[in-house]
């Protein structure tokens, strides 16, 4: 397997100096507003901090409402990194995005600021904090997969995989031909698994990081997560689909299987109607918000704190 460039800094790592925190949990908690809470706190005892997003899906332009993505004017002129880098069209692969936050984040240090991640897309977060590896790829051995695809069809792609990584096919979507075909390139090349979970032993890349934990009551998780699907559609998430249909968002691989976008575009479509569009969103984001516990749950040396109150924390999270 090849090591990204930037595998492990810890031998140049100072016992004093930049810290990269990483603000975790499900989707719902505040993580965006006590990161915010958390930089603010930093610069008042004096250290430089700015953030670095770790949602997938937050990662494309306009997609702003279905995202919670925070708009521009409630930053409190804190400066955003990795929002809004990609196009609909554009796939979100986590080897790339791990380049990409580390490229950040040693770009923060390297001028004194601390980094704050935040974010809840369990495998970005755990690609950038841990010492996350991926195999190289082969065009000739994808080629010959895409081939295959064309002549047999998804379904017999994921039957393979389903035979030779049962826990990866369980977690891939048989119509994301994508990332079936990733998987079973990887597999082809020698490894036992696909991967996509946490690393056995969870080496930290960056040694001065500080994993803080938001989570809430479940009951009280589950009507915030009504209630934001309900304002989604209030917001207009309907119109900022129809603006991204323009500008390709069906075109995309990843960006239209958003939670959310994709029960919005079937009702632009005609195929959902808006009860059914909203009950899908919700049901789905629950799920994904009980898949996010049980990924988070897993770090070790978390601090974990209650996101209503988590900003009356803060003095002693950054200790």
């Amino acid at each position: 397997m090849n090591t990204t460039p930037d595998a492990s800094p810890s031998d140049r790592a100072p016992a004093e100096g930049p810290r990269l925190w990483a603000v975790i949990g499900a989707t719902g908690t505040g993580k965006s507003a006590f990161a915010l809470d958390l930089v603010e706190a930093l610069r008042a005892a004096g250290r430089d901090a700015e953030i670095v997003g770790a949602d997938a899906m937050q990662l494309y332009r306009g997609m702003d409402i279905g995202t919670a993505k925070i708009p521009e004017g409630e930053r409190r002129g804190i400066p955003h990194h990795l929002l809004d880098v990609l196009e609909v069209t554009d796939d979100a692969a986590v080897a790339w995005y791990q380049s990409a936050a580390r490229e950040v984040i040693h770009s923060l240090h390297a001028r004194g600021a601390d980094a704050v991640l935040v974010g809840g897309s369990g495998l970005y977060v755990s690609a950038v904090l841990f010492d996350f590896r991926f195999p190289a790829r082969d065009e000739a051995l994808r080629d010959d997969l895409e081939a295959e695809l064309d002549r047999h069809g998804p379904a017999a792609l994921h039957d393979r995989l389903r035979s030779a990584d049962p826990a990866a096919a369980a977690r891939i979507d048989p119509r994301n031909t994508r990332r079936v075909l990733r998987a079973l390139e990887v597999i082809a090349q020698g490894a036992s698994t696909h991967g996509g979970t946490l690393p056995a032993a969870q080496t930290l890349w960056y040694p001065r990081t500080r994993l803080l934990g938001l989570e809430r009551d479940r009951g009280e998780l589950v009507d915030i997560l009504d209630r934001r699907v309900d304002r989604m559609w209030d917001e207009g998430l309907l119109d900022e689909v129809r603006a991204l249909r323009r500008a390709g968002l069906e075109q995309g691989t990843t960006a239209p299987r958003a939670i959310g976008y994709a029960q919005a575009l079937a009702q632009v479509r005609g195929e959902l109607d808006r009860e059914a569009a909203i009950s899908q969103t919700q049901a789905l984001t629950r799920r994904y918000a009980r898949r996010q516990v049980s990924w988070f749950r897993r770090y070790e040396d978390v601090s974990w704190m209650d996101g209503a109150t988590a900003g009356e924390s803060l003095a002693g999270s950054m200790a």
